[in-house]
């Protein structure tokens, strides 16, 4: 097994009704990469999700939490630590449908830790906003956490998670602040624009962990260059010196151009460059373990099944190619599913990813500065040059 995938439709019923994260930019995610062929490549398991149980949770999660969660599950109103709130509304079944997509990723992040598959998704997951005592953000466990957890338990010493949502990965980082064997990376726009409000340079872990947290807060606008850019300048620095067993990215599509909930600028394109930039540093870094989750993402016609079915193509094999056409059953579903919504006819918008590698102060804008802020904050615990482009 080269790639596993785990997934199946019941992991659709993670619903929140009329809300901005809605599965049918996973159900449509799956279909086109079905329709594509990439789900029936060589090496390509599908494997169905068992939810995970009460005391896996509990490796994040305290058990307060999750039995407030179950019971705002049996259609109780409850507004209780972040829950019954605009951004996370309780619904029935919340704690099965949480759980599920929970040991989904869980079991993605073991089973490449194990050696049972070279890489491994988990398209549904990536709910990396939830805290240990409370939900957040549309999350309400914390499943790229608890598949962390379980790989340490299995024994793993050094697990890097770079995270490439919009949205500051915070659930994450707040998890593992202050263990050393966890490295939080986290591509976001600034805090000053957006949720959650922090990913500021400073923010480098807890005492016993220092530099252990990376974050790169981007300016609005961001486009496709730019992050390449800023990516590039900072990511493979920290993890060749931080040398990870594993690799665990968290792929959020929030950052398309016409995202609703935000403010950068890329193209489809310009995301999956980023995904063969992870699978390089993947190879290069971590012997090719690579687990990846999905995460946000809301232009959920438009952006997010195109990006994510570039993710799984990239992760099963062969990239494909931007101008591939979409097949014409797929947009009649999507059409179906969203109608009103456009539809985009081919796998790529036309991006440049071209990009200019940084050299402090020779293009002195706002993302060097972004550059520059984290590289003199993090890039000492690691024994690196913040000023040395080589590093």
């Amino acid at each position: 097994m080269n790639t596993l995938v785990v997934w199946d439709e019941r992991l659709l019923r993670y619903n929140m009704g009329d809300h901005p994260l809605d599965p049918v930019r996973v159900e449509l995610t799956m279909d086109l990469a079905r329709r594509l062929g990439v789900l029936d490549r060589p090496g390509v398991v599908l494997e169905r999700a068992e939810p995970a149980t009460d005391a896996m949770l509990a490796t994040v999660h305290d058990p307060d939490y999750i039995a407030v969660v179950k019971a705002a599950s049996t259609g109780r109103r409850i507004n209780l630590m972040g829950l019954g709130t605009t951004d996370n509304p309780t619904f029935a079944g919340m704690h099965d449908a949480s759980a599920l997509i929970t040991g989904a990723t869980r079991r993605a992040a073991e089973a490449v830790w194990t050696g049972e598959a070279e890489r491994a998704v988990s398209v549904s997951g990536g709910l990396h906003h939830a805290m240990p005592d409370r939900a957040a953000g549309f999350c309400v466990y914390n499943d790229p956490a608890v598949a962390i957890k379980r790989v340490l338990e299995l024994g793993a010493e050094r697990v890097a998670y770079v995270d490439i949502d919009v949205h500051h990965g915070d659930g994450v980082q707040e998890v593992f602040w202050n263990d050393p064997r966890v490295l939080t990376v986290s591509l976001h726009e600034s805090p000053r624009t957006l949720f959650p409000g922090t990913g500021f340079p400073d923010e480098t872990g807890g005492p016993d962990a220092p530099g252990s947290a990376v974050n790169v807060a981007l300016p609005p606008g961001t486009g496709d260059s730019e992050w390449l850019r800023a990516f590039h300048a900072v990511v493979p620095g920290v993890l060749r010196a931080f040398q990870p067993q594993l690799l665990f990215t968290q792929c959020g599509a929030d950052t398309y151009r016409h995202d609703p909930l935000a403010n950068l600028r890329l193209t489809v394109d310009g995301q999956r460059a980023a995904y063969l930039a992870l699978r390089d540093l993947a190879a290069e870094v971590a012997g090719g373990r690579w687990v990846a989750s999905g995460g946000g993402g809301y232009a959920l016609v438009e952006c997010v099944p195109r990006a994510w079915t570039h993710l799984l193509a990239v992760m099963t094999g062969e990239a494909l190619e931007p101008a591939l056409e979409l097949p014409a059953a797929w947009r009649e579903l999507a059409a179906q599913r969203r109608p009103g919504h456009p539809l985009p006819e081919t796998m790529t918008d036309g991006g440049v990813t071209s990009y200019e590698p940084w050299v402090p102060g020779e293009s002195p804008d706002a993302v060097d500065r972004t550059i520059m802020a984290t590289r003199r904050t993090v890039y000492p615990f690691f024994g690196l040059d913040p000023h040395d482009p080589r590093d």
